[in-house]
C-alpha cells in the first residue's frame, strides 16, 4: 500500500467542462477546481480473490502483442485492435467485441501522444456509452442494445516495468451515483461527456505495481447490466519513491465495445 494524492472535482453548482483543443488566446480550458486528496491506494496483486471486471470494475490479464511499434497508428489498428478484442472476449466470454478507438501516452513531443491524465474520471457515462454504440454501429445497434453491452478498456505498459506515474482504479463498488459527475469535453467539432469524480471517503484505490509489457489491465467504463460494476473511475498517480530521473512511462489504452447474448 502507498499514499498518493488523487485529484478529485472540487464541488461546483455548475455543469463542468473541458476543452480539447487549442482555444482562442485567453479562452479558459475549463470551468473546474481540483479537489486534491491523499488516498491509500493498495496493491491489487495482493486481492484474494483476484479482482473481477464484474465485481472491482477491473482485472489484470496476461497479453504479449505481436505488434512491433504500439506508436504505429495504422499498426495498431490493422493488427493490435484484433488482438485486443480477442482479449476482451476470452477474458468476459462477451459474445462479440469491437476495438474502435485509442490513446498512446508518453513523450509528449511525439506526434499523436498525450501525457498521462491526472484526475479522476470514468470514460463514458449512463448517456454517452450507449451513444458511442450508435455513433460506430449505426442500423446494428438499437438491436445491439436490447442485450447487455459494455465498455471495456485495455491499459497495458508499452515498455516495462512501468517506471512512473502508474494508473490507479477505484473499485467500483465503493462508488456512489452521486459521486459521478457528467462532464462535458468541448471538442473542435464535438462535445462529448465524461464522469468527473467527487471525493467520498468510503472510496478504495488500487494499482498493479511495477506492470510489464505482456500485461495488460483490464477495467470497466461502461455497463448496461444494473447487478455488476458499471463505472471504474481511474487516474494516473505519483508513486512515492519513484526516482525523479526515472523513465517517462509509456503505455496504450484501447477502449471496446463488448455485447453478450
Amino acid at each position: 500500500m502507498v499514499e498518493a494524492t488523487i485529484n478529485y472535482l472540487a464541488p461546483m453548482a455548475e455543469r463542468p467542462w473541458y476543452v480539447l483543443y487549442d482555444p482562442p488566446p485567453g479562452t479558459p480550458t475549463r470551468n473546474t477546481k481540483g479537489d486534491r486528496r491523499t488516498m491509500a491506494i493498495d496493491d491489487a496483486r495482493r486481492l484474494d480473490p483476484r479482482p473481477s471486471l464484474d465485481r472491482e470494475g477491473f482485472t489484470l490479464a496476461r497479453h504479449a502483442t505481436a505488434v512491433g511499434d504500439l506508436y504505429d497508428p495504422d499498426a495498431v489498428k490493422r493488427a493490435y485492435y484484433p488482438e485486443v478484442a480477442a482479449l476482451v472476449k476470452e477474458v468476459t466470454g462477451a459474445a462479440r467485441v469491437v476495438a474502435f478507438d485509442h490513446n498512446v501516452r508518453g513523450d509528449r513531443s511525439a506526434s499523436g501522444v498525450q501525457g498521462p491524465v491526472r484526475f479522476a474520471h470514468n470514460d463514458y457515462t449512463e448517456r454517452s456509452g450507449p451513444q458511442r454504440v450508435r455513433d460506430l454501429l449505426g442500423d446494428e445497434a438499437e438491436r445491439l442494445l436490447r442485450g447487455r453491452a459494455a465498455v471495456i478498456n485495455v491499459w497495458k505498459p508499452i515498455r516495462g516495468p512501468v517506471p512512473q506515474s502508474p494508473l490507479a482504479v477505484c473499485d467500483a463498488r465503493t462508488i456512489d451515483p452521486a459521486d459521478l459527475v457528467p462532464t462535458d469535453l468541448r471538442y473542435r467539432d464535438r462535445t462529448g461527456e465524461v464522469y468527473s469524480l467527487r471525493w467520498s471517503p468510503r472510496h478504495r484505490w488500487f494499482y498493479f505495481p511495477r506492470m510489464a509489457a505482456d500485461e495488460a489491465m483490464l477495467l470497466k467504463c461502461y455497463d448496461s447490466a444494473p447487478d455488476r460494476a458499471r463505472f471504474t473511475a481511474h487516474s494516473a498517480f505519483d508513486e512515492p519513491g519513484t526516482p525523479p530521473d526515472a523513465p517517462i512511462r509509456e503505455s496504450i489504452e484501447v477502449r471496446t465495445l463488448a455485447f453478450f447474448a
